[in-house]
């Protein structure tokens, strides 16, 4: 397995993720979840069908994602940690909140494509 090839290919579709994130397409998220997928934000822990709903109704619109730093470890040859560190600016609620975060998006490749398993944020502590 070539890990450059395979890591640019995640780098470059974990931003495509986010820019359908912020478009609310949920056609093509749904092709990129895992079935059994697991996504923990700061408030709650959602299912694939929770997400997808989620971004669909606009209760969370990722409105912008400022990527700031990202890297790719590889556990195996079908199952890669990516790592962003990102400005979020996000309308939840009907408020627009910015956080900077850590994501952690876990990627498995199945019939040579590699979809997401689980993604978590983990809110950084921002100096004063």
């Amino acid at each position: 397995m070539d890990h450059n090839n395979s890591e640019q290919e995640l780098i470059a579709l974990s931003k495509q993720k986010w820019d359908w994130m912020s478009a609310c397409e949920t056609d093509k998220l749904e092709a990129l979840f895992h079935e059994k997928a697991v996504f923990v934000h700061m408030g709650a822990t959602m299912s694939k069908e929770q997400e997808l709903e989620v971004i669909k109704t606009g209760r969370i619109h990722y409105k912008d994602v400022d990527i700031q730093e990202v890297s790719v470890r590889f556990v195996s040859e079908t199952t890669a940690i990516l790592l962003n560190k990102i400005q979020l600016i996000a309308v939840v609620g009907g408020n627009e909140v910015t956080n900077p975060f850590v994501v952690t998006e876990v990627y498995v490749k199945g019939n040579d494509t590699w979809i997401l398993a689980s993604l978590s944020f983990t809110r950084l502590l921002t100096q004063p």
